[in-house]
């Protein structure tokens, strides 16, 4: 927390890994001040029958980031038990609307915690080139691990812009 607003170094890790954790990290900081205190009514709460929840966006963001450990780290999809596991919080919508529901904020908490601390332990192995290995993404196109990486904590961003949304019409 002391480095927080610094783009830097991290020891243990390379350089552009370092940069891009350093990033990560304070998205992931932006969104927990996001969310602090709220209670599980606030959580599930749906603005109308087609929102997401903020729990279900909190889960969503550990999802993500756990299907690109899988995608780039072991280099395949995730399995039919993974899917059962986070299938409803990758894909949102009715499953997610239906099936994230009645958490308290601790429990969105301890997963985030969890994936994070298997992406920090997993880029303990990689390097700066390992970021640029090229595959096959969207659209057909190739997209390098860099990309990817960025993408998990601009999907949460994005997302996080919802969950001030939220948070602001439960205050009134």
């Amino acid at each position: 927390m002391e480095k927080i607003y610094l783009i830097t170094d991290i020891p243990g890790y390379s350089p552009q890994i370092s940069r891009l954790l350093s990033m990560i990290n304070y998205a992931r900081h932006t969104t927990l001040e996001s969310v602090k205190n709220l209670t599980v009514k606030e959580l599930d709460y749906l603005l109308d029958s087609k929102s997401n929840s903020i729990g279900a966006l909190l889960l969503h963001f550990a999802a993500v980031e756990y299907a690109y450990q899988v995608s780039t780290f072991e280099e395949r999809k995730l399995s039919e038990e993974e899917l059962s596991v986070w299938g409803a919080a990758l894909e949102l919508g009715d499953e997610g609307r239906n099936k994230i529901r009645g958490h308290d904020l601790d429990f969105y908490l301890d997963r985030l915690d969890e994936v994070r601390t298997r992406t920090y332990e997993l880029f303990k192995t990689a390097d700066d080139s390992w970021l640029e290995r090229e595959k096959t993404f969207w659209y057909n196109k190739p997209a390098n691990y860099y990309f990817m990486w960025y993408h998990v904590f601009e999907d949460e961003i994005n997302h996080r812009g919802q969950i001030r949304m939220i948070a602001r019409r439960l205050k009134g």
